[in-house]
Order: structure tokens, then C-alpha cells, then sequence
């Protein structure tokens, strides 16, 4: 109960934020949310023991979220700075882990929190769909998994999920999808909406799993313990981090009005 009531405490702030907000509003919310996730990103990177990701992490992954030049181009030097930067490390043989460790987490975190830009920029429905759609796949596969999950999804990486709980978690989606997408954004036909919640959903549910085997690895419970009931922000956020950017691929890829 304390899980459901966390995420449904959640809900009015952040469609406030999402659909009404001003711009600077959402701008610091949405940084302030990228820096909390790279701060648990870089406590559990630690525990593989090649230290924690430096003082480029944050600035690289600031700019990856404000500046409008091409990302990849951004990327590209984020990753050339983290290999020279590793030549400090006092034990050579963890330089380039070390650097992978920082690249990946300003990629994962701060390039996922970029599409939410993009997302807003189209309008504000289609972020509020990206994030509530996880929400309410997570709810669906928690009580479903709950009362009839049998067999596990991925016993090695998280234990307490199983094939029921995933299926429920789908199909929640898919209900909420068609609903949002068909009423709030009508240019979009049921079928590709039904299409897109499904994909959105899987997309989520690796995005959990992923954490967790990024946690089991460090041997770590839970990213933090800021939000009762799911332990970290990223924890919470997780599958989010997935969802963003199959929504703003989709955008680019099929939708007319986008503009990127």
C-alpha cells in the first residue's frame, strides 16, 4: 500500500509540472530529478570498485540535457575527455572501466531525460503519457504478480517478478495508452497507439530489470531510500529512463507535426 500511495502522491506535482508548468519550472524539475538520478547512478557504479564517476559526469551530463548542439557530437566528447581523463587513475588497469562507467551513466540518465525535453516540445500530453504509462504498468504487474504470479520473469536478475505480473503490466498499459493517446492526441490512429503502449510497456520492463541487474552486480538493494515503498528515485524512475526514448523514436520516426 505504501508503494501505491507513493506513486499516487506523485501524480498531481507532476502533471502539474508536465501539462501546465512554466517553462523554468519544468526545466529545473526535470534537472533536478537527471542530477538525483546520476547521484544514486554513480553510488552504485562505486560499488564495482573503480571508483567513482568524477565532476565530468555532472557537467557532461548537464550539457547533454540544455544544449542544443547534436548530441552525438556531445557524446563523442564526453567520451574522448573520460579516457584521457582516466590516465589519472592510480591503477591503470580500472582507466577504461572507469570511464565506460561514467560515459554509460551520462548517456543512460541524462540522454533519457533529454527526450523528455524533446517530448514536452511537441506537447506536454505526449510527456505525461511517457511517464504515467510506466506508473501504471508497474501497478498492474505489482498486484497481478502478487496474487497470481507462478513462474519467474528473470529469477537471476529480480526474483520477485513473474511472466503473470509482466503480462498484466502490458495490458494495463495498453488501456491506458489507447484511452490517453485516442482523446488527447486524436492524430494518432488506435492501432499505432495500441502498437506504441505495448512497445512502451516492454521497453519499461527491460528498463527495470536492467537496474536491478545493474544493482544485483554491485550488490546493492536499492538505489536509495528518498521515495516510502520503492527505495531510490532511480528505482522509481528506472523504467522511466527506457520508456523516453522508444516514445521520442517514435515521434521522430512517424509523427508529421514533431519537430527536433
Amino acid at each position: 500500500m505504501k508503494r501505491v500511495l507513493t506513486a499516487a502522491a506523485l501524480v498531481p506535482p507532476v502533471a502539474y509540472v508536465v501539462l501546465w508548468g512554466p517553462p523554468w519550472l519544468f526545466l529545473l524539475i526535470l534537472a533536478t530529478a537527471a542530477l538525483l538520478c546520476y547521484y544514486e547512478y554513480s553510488g552504485i557504479a562505486e560499488q564495482f570498485g573503480f571508483g567513482r564517476p568524477g565532476t565530468l559526469g555532472w557537467v557532461a551530463g548537464l550539457a547533454l540535457l540544455f544544449i542544443p548542439a547534436e548530441a552525438m557530437m556531445l557524446v563523442l566528447f564526453v567520451a574522448v575527455a573520460a579516457l584521457a581523463l582516466s590516465m589519472r587513475a592510480g591503477n591503470l588497469a580500472h582507466a577504461l572501466p572507469g570511464a565506460a562507467l561514467l560515459l554509460m551513466g551520462v548517456v543512460y540518465v541524462f540522454g533519457s531525460w533529454r527526450c523528455a525535453v524533446f517530448l514536452r516540445q511537441v506537447s506536454p500530453y505526449w510527456l505525461f503519457y511517457a511517464l504515467v504509462i510506466t506508473w501504471i504498468g508497474d501497478t498492474g504487474a505489482y498486484y497481478a504478480g502478487r496474487a497470481f504470479g507462478r513462474h519467474k520473469l528473470a529469477s537471476r536478475v529480480s526474483p520477485g517478478k513473474s511472466w503473470e505480473g509482466a503480462v498484466a503490466s502490458v495490458i494495463a498499459s495498453s488501456i491506458f495508452g489507447v484511452v490517453f493517446l485516442t482523446r488527447l492526441v486524436p492524430t494518432v490512429p488506435l492501432s499505432a497507439a495500441a502498437v506504441l503502449s505495448v512497445v512502451a510497456n516492454i521497453a519499461g520492463q527491460l528498463g527495470d530489470l536492467a537496474e536491478s541487474a545493474i544493482k544485483r552486480g554491485a550488490g546493492v538493494k536499492d538505489s536509495g531510500s528518498i521515495l516510502p515503498g520503492h527505495g531510490g528515485f532511480l528505482d522509481r524512475v528506472d523504467s522511466t529512463l527506457f520508456v523516453l526514448p522508444v516514445v521520442y523514436l517514435y515521434l521522430r520516426a512517424f509523427s508529421a507535426n514533431a519537430i527536433f
